[in-house]
């Protein structure tokens, strides 16, 4: 094996790892991919005879591709119609069968990586979702991601602990036991399309938050309490002939269809034994995307 076929396979070695942390940091799984794929390419154009910690260096590069990712993004929103910078956009779910993750899927979201814990990553600034995404995440020192920053290792660290700060208060961790938690799923859905509006009430948190991404073409929704959850859930209940369980990052989900097609897909956190957060994708493009090539197959 020649220089250079050893390193395509060290590369291939280390792709669902650096997935994983492009994911992180974009919340976008084709953008992830172009992140990757942007590493490969630095690596060819580099000489990295020198370098030690092959592992080490293309987590940089991706973690620098996807920094300037975001600030391009940042970028775009600020120049955007007020209508548009509104629209409230999900990050790409990572979608499977309900009995389990497969191996990559499992790296892309280990560590309890949660559609929640995503939209929270959303709200932080390019600098300190890098610094916390690299550090708390995948335990690379300070010291490395500060020249990526162009920061000091001191500031480097503050950027780190003002957004655990804002993640520890925003996403506290769902409950564990997923055969648990999709007892209180069906405990929903059997209220729901029973129109049952004070058993939907039993199984929401009062202070339930249920987001919904139409897409371009559709409103996306905010919705707060449980009254108002459960009251759209009923009416949402009518249209969706069938349900599949899947997971959604891990976490239980439901795959909705009416017509044959799927009609929405609709992840739960689940904290205390009440459904804490509903996140639901109804955009037809992006649910054809993520489902494309998928074996749902109960």
């Amino acid at each position: 094996m020649n220089g250079e076929e050893l390193l395509a396979r060290r590369f291939e070695e280390e792709r669902p790892q650096l997935r994983a942390v492009a994911y992180r940091m974009l919340g976008s799984l084709a953008e992830a991919e172009d992140a990757v794929q942007e590493a490969w390419f630095k690596l060819h154009r580099s000489d990295v005879s020198e370098v030690r910690n092959l592992a080490a260096w293309l987590t940089t590069v991706v973690g620098r591709t996807c920094l300037d990712m975001l600030r391009s993004r940042t970028a775009r929103r600020e120049d955007a119609m007020p209508e548009q910078e509104d629209r409230l956009r999900l990050p790409d779910p990572v979608v499977s069968r309900a009995q389990a993750l497969d191996p990559e899927q499992e790296i892309l979201v280990a560590d309890s990586v949660g559609i929640a814990l995503m939209i929270v990553l959303e709200t932080l600034s390019p600098a300190e979702r890098l610094a916390f995404v690299l550090h708390d995440m995948f335990d690379v020192p300070f010291d490395e991601i500060a020249p990526i920053l162009g920061r000091t290792s001191a500031s480097t660290r503050q950027l780190a602990s003002r957004a655990r700060r804002r993640v520890q208060d925003a996403a506290p961790a769902p409950d564990a036991d997923l055969a648990r938690q999709r007892q209180v799923v069906d405990a929903f859905l059997a209220a729901a399309r029973g129109g049952e509006f004070d058993a939907l009430l039993s199984v929401l948190d009062p202070d339930v938050v249920a987001r919904s991404d139409g897409g371009a073409l559709r409103p996306s929704v905010l919705r707060r309490g449980a009254a108002e959850v459960a009251s759209q859930a009923i009416t949402f209940a009518r249209f969706a002939a069938r349900a599949r369980h899947v997971l959604v990052n891990g976490g239980p989900a439901v795959l909705s269809f009416a017509d044959g097609k799927p009609l929405s897909l609709m992840a739960f956190t689940i904290r205390g034994g009440r459904i804490a957060a509903m996140d639901i994708l109804t955009d037809p493009e992006r649910l054809a995307g993520l489902l494309a090539g998928l074996d749902l197959a109960d």
